[in-house]
């Protein structure tokens, strides 16, 4: 009786969530170790769904580093990486494309819909969903000049066309988009999934973008979670030196995010049980906020 009592009490607690992101967008970038861990993949499948049984309309934007690394490595092509990113040459971006597109997109829409979901894969291809453009790099090296730094297919946003993400939510599909761009020569670009997400979450002006992760959230300098930021806290816990690494371009996505009219923006501990679920439908939620001013 008081576990039925305890689960009650939480059905209860999730309702004006419910009520508040009822036909609302979530955007929710999938990657890390909530995609390799086998119990946590399918907790996630279930998190979707329920999502979409309840009402939001929840689009999944996702990586997939480490199974790139994996395939070319059986190919004998070396990874190279210039401030975080790969290099990609015409004959990685076909790697790239294959296993993000081919393999992981497939395998996670297999998942959800082998759990009752209706989800549909995409890439950037699909109805010129991510339009891109080359990216290019300055390097920043001390007392030299600028030197241009060729990244290859590596790729940035240039426009989102939501067409067929209306057209899906229109149907009740969920979308599981891979982040390959095509840019106006009609060559492929490997794009930041974060980056995708973020400009996806704008187009759609979702309620919320969640960044699953493989950390508890920003961190302060006792290593306690900050619960919440705004843009301002942002600027000045970078500048300080707080926030480094990694983190910087998920935190800089998610102010960009908040500050071109999404309403919240998450960076969570994907490697939690039902971490979404955690994060939409509890007071506390987990992880790091970002809000505008």
């Amino acid at each position: 009786m008081n576990k039925g009592m305890e689960k009650a009490k939480i059905l209860i607690e999730s309702l004006p969530y419910i009520k508040k992101f009822a036909n609302k967008t979530v955007v929710i970038k999938y990657g890390g170790h909530a995609m390799a861990d086998e119990e946590l993949k399918q907790n996630f499948a279930l998190d979707i769904i329920l999502l979409k049984y309840i009402g939001i309309n929840p689009v999944v934007v996702h990586g997939g580093g480490p199974q790139i690394n994996k395939f070319l490595d059986k190919m004998n092509i070396k990874s190279n990486y210039i401030q975080g990113m790969r290099v990609t040459n015409g004959e990685t971006m076909d790697v790239v494309e294959m296993v993000l597109v081919g393999k992981v997109n497939k395998e996670i829409v297999s998942l959800i819909n082998l759990h009752g979901g209706k989800a549909v894969g995409l890439s950037g291809r699909d109805g010129d969903l991510i339009k891109a453009q080359k990216m290019n790099l300055t390097s920043t090296v001390k007392d030299a000049p600028p030197e241009l730094i060729d990244l290859g297919r590596v790729g940035q946003v240039t426009a989102i066309n939501p067409e067929v993400l209306v057209t899906l939510d229109r149907h009740d599909f969920i979308p599981v988009i891979a982040p390959v761009g095509v840019g106006e020569d009609g060559h492929s670009y490997n794009i930041n999934a974060d980056v995708v997400a973020g400009a996806i979450a704008v187009k759609l002006q979702a309620e919320k973008l969640i960044l699953l992760t493989d950390v508890a959230g920003v961190l302060n300098n006792t290593g306690q979670l900050i619960p919440s930021m705004n843009s301002r806290e942002v600027e000045e816990n970078i500048a300080s030196g707080l926030i480094g690494g990694g983190m910087i371009p998920k935190v800089k996505c998610c102010q960009d995010a908040v500050k071109s009219g999404v309403g919240k923006a998450h960076i969570i501990d994907g490697r939690l049980e039902h971490s979404l679920l955690l994060e939409i439908f509890t007071r506390q939620g987990i992880g790091t906020e970002i809000v505008d001013e």
